[in-house]
């Protein structure tokens, strides 16, 4: 293999830049021994997109290190003086428990401190939807994250705030990447001052924010009357490891049990593959504890406990782990009911779901009465709707996305785990209260709303290859869509990059009111929808498989999830993912 001449330009810059001799040295090293390794690291800058950075650590300008880390920083610190020139500008700045984590968030704070900022540091690791809190609870212009949320332990990233809690969105997110993209070099970044201007934030400020959690109690009868009702609970060696037991507690339960495997904090993740909830090996030592411990209900977090995965007991006592769709809806359909009983519906509140989320839930949140807006996926563009319907004096509900991301309440402006494993155990608690359980309550509201079942299929395609073949997929997907999937004409075509519906019957198109983003979706005769979008965090192209089948009884359950296993699996063999 050779080396490629950008990369080996770039490398060379920083061989005869600023950079600190262990840096080189090991620069030097790839360069005379890994060269496939040395081109990936340097044949292009790592991109600052709309969300921020994420990318494996390393050296080299396409690897997260903290001369990337600070540029990006000088970058936004840059933006932020040009959006609010006349104002103090304060940010908060938090991490997970990620490799060189900590490193990253000292840096980002040295540089926004050096620019004449205010800055909030938290003590130690913290979840980004506290950090999403803290943002408009402490008066900040921005706030970083330092994480890769859910990514395997090769990674980390840097997600950027903007003064709402919201990640940032258009048109700060390209403003951003333009002033990023002017920093070329690390002489450009202004460190090493101002050290006073960091204020570090303690535990004082999270009982601030577990109160406004607690805030979105619902049930607190149900939660009296079966407070002892059994919880595992397990922050996968990451940021939930303190906030959701303090959070659960706080919610009044008293038999919450934790992996102690899983507690230790750690960025490499020795007891999993992937520290991911959507991963069942992820969950495996907390369903064995569970099922030791007879649980109602299991829960855990990714690294910087955004997202949540459940998994509750079937009749037979086996542990099932619920989908994001499935966790979505309970969670919908439970907050909705519970507002309902309570006399909080005036028919001025909403929910917000992604495209390619359970259509599922538009129907749970139409039987109450409630808006359901759909968005791009993204827990950003919800946020996005939260601030728009806001002014108009509409209350949100909840909303969430297949992903196991989920948010109630809008005093965070990005999907909270820490509230959701709070809700999620209080539904469990509500449930038994009633006389039911969470499994067997998804089965009832299969049978009323229909049984809906989604499916995805990640296709893995890494580096600068795999970047290429994945953008050449949605080239042939956009130019040739298929014209029925499993003999069942493909009658709409929804294409957000080019804003266009296409009916496929008549070969009409109308505009699509969406902002643009690379996404495909496909909509058969008999009700099945195929979305395809590449991944904005991974090297995945991801295809996302929705049906529906009426569902009589409870009885027919096992039938009809048969029925819709194998249109599924039809489905994917057709488009060739299996």
């Amino acid at each position: 293999m050779e080396i490629n001449s950008i990369a080996l330009q770039k490398a060379q810059n920083w061989l005869e830049g600023s950079f600190d001799n262990e840096t080189k040295q090991k620069v030097k090293y790839l360069m005379e021994n890994d060269i496939k390794e040395f081109n990936e690291s340097f044949y292009r800058d790592l991109e600052f997109g709309t969300g921020g950075l994420r990318g494996i650590l390393g050296v080299g300008t396409n690897r997260m290190n903290i001369y990337t880390v600070g540029m990006a920083t000088q970058g936004l610190a840059n933006y932020l003086k040009i959006c609010f020139p006349d104002e103090e500008i304060k940010v908060v700045i938090s991490h997970d428990c990620r490799n060189f984590s900590r490193e990253f968030a000292e840096k980002t704070a040295d540089i926004f401190a050096s620019n004449g900022f205010k800055v909030f540091l938290f003590d130690s690791l913290r979840p980004t939807p506290e950090l999403s809190f803290a943002i408009r609870e402490l008066g900040c212009k921005s706030g970083v994250m330092v994480t890769a949320s859910h990514n395997p332990k090769e990674y980390n990233g840097y997600k950027a705030y903007w003064d709402d809690g919201s990640q940032v969105t258009a048109p700060h997110d390209t403003n951003i990447i333009k002033e990023v993209a002017k920093i070329t070099s690390i002489d450009q970044i202004i460190q090493g001052k101002n050290a006073e201007n960091i204020t570090i934030l303690d535990e004082k400020f999270d009982e601030i924010y577990l109160n406004r959690v607690h805030s979105l109690s619902l049930s607190p009868e149900a939660v009296a009357n079966h407070h002892d009702m059994k919880i595992i609970y397990t922050p996968i060696h990451g940021c939930g490891h303190r906030l959701v037991p303090e959070s659960l507690k706080k919610y009044g339960f008293t038999n919450v049990s934790t992996v102690s495997e899983q507690m230790v904090i750690d960025g490499n993740f020795p007891t999993v593959v992937s520290p991911n909830p959507e991963e069942p090996n992820a969950m495996k030592l907390a369903t064995e504890l569970g099922k030791k411990e007879k649980a109602q209900i299991i829960m855990a977090t990714d690294p910087d406990a955004d997202r949540i995965g459940i998994a509750v007991p079937n009749e037979d006592g086996e542990f099932v782990l619920l989908n994001g769709n499935q966790t979505c809806t309970l969670l919908i359909y439970y907050l909705c009911r519970r507002w309902s009983e309570l006399g909080k519906l005036n028919g001025h509140q909403y929910i917000v779901k992604t495209i390619v989320t359970s259509e599922m839930i538009k129907d749970v949140a139409a039987d109450f009465g409630v808006r359901c807006f759909d968005c791009l996926t993204g827990f950003k563009n919800i946020a996005s709707i939260i601030r728009q319907q806001g002014p108009l004096g509409e209350e949100y509900i909840g909303g969430g996305e297949e992903s196991f991301g989920f948010l109630a309440g809008d005093f965070v402006r990005d999907k909270d785990g820490v509230s959701a494993c709070s809700l999620a155990a209080e539904a469990a608690a509500w449930a038994m209260e009633n006389g039911t359980t969470l499994y067997k309550l998804i089965k009832e509201l299969y049978v009323k709303y229909g049984f809906f079942k989604e499916s995805l299929v990640s296709v893995v395609r890494k580096g600068m290859e795999g970047q290429q073949e994945i953008k050449q997929m949605m080239i042939d997907y956009r130019t040739n869509p298929p014209k029925s999937i499993c003999g069942s004409q493909v009658t709409v075509v929804k294409d957000y990059l080019n804003s266009e519906i296409i009916d496929m019957t008549n070969g009409t198109k109308t505009p699509l009111d969406e902002q643009k983003s690379d996404v495909l979706q496909f909509f058969t005769a008999d009700k099945g929808v195929v979305s395809i979008r590449p991944s904005g965090t991974e090297p995945k192209i991801k295809f996302y498989f929705g049906i529906c089948e009426p569902l009589g009884s409870v009885e027919d359950f096992d039938k009809v999830n048969e029925i819709l296993n194998e249109r599924i699996l039809n489905m994917k063999k057709e488009l060739n993912l299996i």
